[in-house]
């Protein structure tokens, strides 16, 4: 298993948003997931509440496999 932790660049190697390279946010070691920064984000609507008195929209990152990311080492 690669050893990626929080704020290291990665490359997506598979997917929809494959050839992107952005930071991880986010390390899930049990599920082998990572969170990536701008991949695989998704639209969910949110119910009114205190915060957000009309309800609407939000754009979320879901978590990608670890192995479908490489990570890039910066020169």
């Amino acid at each position: 298993m690669a050893h990626i932790k929080r704020g290291d660049k990665v490359k997506v190697i598979a997917g929809d948003d494959k050839g992107k390279i952005a930071e991880v946010l986010r390390v899930l070691p049990k599920k082998s997931k990572v969170i990536v920064a701008g991949c695989h984000v998704v639209k969910k609507s949110i119910k009114p509440n205190d915060n957000n008195p009309k309800g609407g929209f939000i754009q979320k990152e879901l978590p990608i496999h670890i192995s479908n990311v490489q990570k890039v080492e910066e020169a």
